[in-house]
């Protein structure tokens, strides 16, 4: 019997540190059993000292569910990583040099330093996502982490009676368009065609609910967009207040996990023009549309 994991919280509700497992070795159900608990519970796990490899970095995420089939981003015919199930957050180019300062690839992934949600843009979205840090930058480049559950408990009830049954349109076009990206092709366009999730999301094994926001929101059903909009960016602000939020300082080998139904994240800039930055992202899909599950 496998010993059961060291769990550190690194807040009483938000965010824990763990240790006491080496995720190069297989999961036992045990192990996965505790870490969904945490995630429920702590909605972010910190895990240090991981020296994983592509390999094993799948490894870890086939154990804890269905890793998502595919990448959402443009040039992928471009990509750097063999396995294709392995999201590839770099600035890096195919043959390994950094990026150029106007490549296209660089400027989509700029929006990775809006607030959002993994994959809110897709009929099902995700779950857990797993980011390992396999090269990092000598200074800045942290990921901050806002937990949408306590978000919504800092909500007025009437608020969120208003807020309770809203359902949203999300699309990578959506969040680009903030950066004034819009430079797309027609296959791009298709693949990321706008697709409706819940604002607001019920989760029966917590017995909590939590904000469903995320960058790639761009229309609220029934309303009008400005309306819809204002909405949205007041949602955004106080569920990104300080008090709601971790920062993440990285060191080599940290896996840092994060549920992204009851999450958001998002981040933060470095010289990405002079110092290379190599993260590697598994993604766990969901059971279902938000629409289909309880609210």
């Amino acid at each position: 019997m496998s010993a059961q994991l060291t769990i550190t919280p690194i807040t009483p509700s938000f965010v824990a540190e763990v240790s006491g497992v080496d995720l190069t070795q297989p999961l036992t159900p045990g192990q996965v059993a505790e870490i969904d608990a945490a995630m429920d519970r702590y909605a972010t796990l910190v895990f240090r000292g991981q020296k994983l490899d592509d390999v094993t970095q799948r490894a870890v995420g086939e154990a804890l569910g269905t890793i998502e089939g595919s990448r959402a981003t443009v040039d992928v015919e471009q990509g750097r990583l063999k396995d294709k199930q392995l999201n590839d957050i770099s600035n890096l180019a195919a043959d390994g040099t950094i990026l150029a300062a106007d490549a296209r690839r660089r400027m989509f992934n700029l929006g990775n330093q809006l607030w959002h949600s993994d994959s809110s843009f897709k009929a099902i979205p995700a779950k857990y996502s797993m980011l390992h840090a396999r090269v990092i930058p000598p200074k800045g480049a942290p990921t901050e982490v806002a937990d949408m559950r306590a978000a919504w408990d800092a909500l007025e009830p009437e608020m969120q009676e208003k807020l309770r049954d809203l359902i949203c349109e999300h699309s990578l076009l959506y969040s680009r368009q903030l950066l004034g990206f819009g430079e797309f092709t027609e296959a791009e366009r298709t693949a990321f065609a706008p697709v409706q999730q819940r604002l607001v999301r019920y989760f029966p094994s917590t017995g909590r609910r939590s904000l469903y926001l995320s960058a790639h929101i761009g229309r609220v059903l029934g309303w009008q967009v400005p309306e819809a909009f204002a909405l949205i960016r007041d949602l955004m602000e106080h569920a990104t207040e300080r008090r709601f939020v971790y920062s993440h300082e990285w060191k080599v080998n940290d896996l840092l996990m994060w549920d992204n139904r009851t999450t958001m994240h998002r981040a933060r800039p470095f010289d990405d023009k002079k110092y290379p930055r190599d993260m590697r992202r598994v993604t766990i899909v969901d059971v279902a549309s938000t629409l289909q599950q309880a609210a």
